[in-house]
């Protein structure tokens, strides 16, 4: 891939915008995790700068419901871009391996690209780590999700000696359908502790640097006062942005080299495509995700 960037980017810079050769549009799905309205905005600047890049083609946001909606109009050619988490990736690794190709991934602020599943809980709950959860409610995420399902449901069995299964340790075990809805409903008492993502860096008033905490923060869904941590996983793989592996060589560049240089183009356009404040991305290998594609084949089926 970086033989390939170098070698568009010089017919780039004598043609200008990417003449599109081969599309005559261009779609990026945004994973679900929020309401569909706030991740159409957070990503429409990006939107607008794809199409100018592109020649003026059209270029669409899909928000489906969940995560398997962009894993499938991935597979299925619909959608053409999309950040996935890592177990998102390896889900269509698996199916196709020749389906996608991940190119960039997000880099914290201490240039490192990993982050965390973080546990939580309501502050005035009682409720401080793992063991006080036995026998209460657990939120999971979406079941496409890494951190919202695919590393705890690993994990934390090591710790409690029993399954995620209902009634072995906790005593409900349920999906919430993304991370905003965890937080909501950990926030509500609806469900007594949950799982979501954060780069794990910054302060936890502001809900970390990054990640899904910081965004209901900014949405004003939550007071992280109200909240407490009571679990953080290993640290996972930021996931990828991957682009079709069959769109046109020039696109895939274009497109690579808009988002790479987001963040020297416009700060707040990356702090809404990137969930958060970072260091904007930085090219990614197959490789990297390996290990998550092993740990999914041994969770999920």
């Amino acid at each position: 891939m970086k033989k390939l960037i170098a070698a568009a980017l010089a017919t780039t810079a004598l043609t200008g915008a990417a003449s599109a050769q081969g599309i005559t549009e261009f779609n990026i799905g945004v994973l679900g995790g929020e309401n569909a309205q706030d991740r159409m905005t957070a990503n429409q600047c990006l939107a607008d700068y794809a199409s100018e890049a592109l020649g003026g083609v059209d270029v669409n946001i899909f928000t489906p419901a969940d995560y398997n909606g962009v894993i499938q109009g991935l597979l299925g050619g619909t959608i053409d871009m999309a950040w996935l988490g890592a177990s998102s990736y390896a889900a269509i690794y698996i199916q196709d391996p020749d389906a996608v190709e991940p190119v960039l991934v997000k880099t914290n602020l201490d240039g490192s690209i990993g982050y965390h599943s973080i546990g939580f809980a309501r502050a005035d709950s009682g409720i401080e780590s793992l063991e006080d959860m036995q026998g209460k409610v657990f939120g999971f995420g979406d079941p496409n999700s890494t951190s919202g399902f695919l590393i705890p449901s690993i994990e934390i069995p090591q710790i409690t000696g029993a399954t995620m299964d209902s009634g072995d340790y906790f005593g409900e075990v349920k999906f919430t359908g993304g991370h905003e809805q965890t937080i909501v409903a950990v926030n509500a008492g609806d469900v007594d502790g949950g799982v979501t993502w954060a780069d794990g860096q910054g302060n936890w008033e502001d809900g970390f640097n990054s990640g899904a905490l910081r965004r209901a923060v900014d949405a004003g869904l939550v007071d992280m006062n109200d909240l407490v941590e009571i679990w953080r996983s290993n640290v996972i793989p930021e996931g990828p942005i991957v682009l079709r592996q069959a769109l046109p060589d020039e696109v895939k560049v274009t497109m690579t080299e808009l988002v790479d240089n987001l963040l020297e183009t416009d700060q707040e356009c990356a702090y809404g495509v990137s969930a958060g404040e970072s260091l904007g991305f930085q090219p990614v290998e197959h490789e990297v995700y390996e290990s998550i594609i092993a740990a999914r084949k041994s969770v999920i089926n």
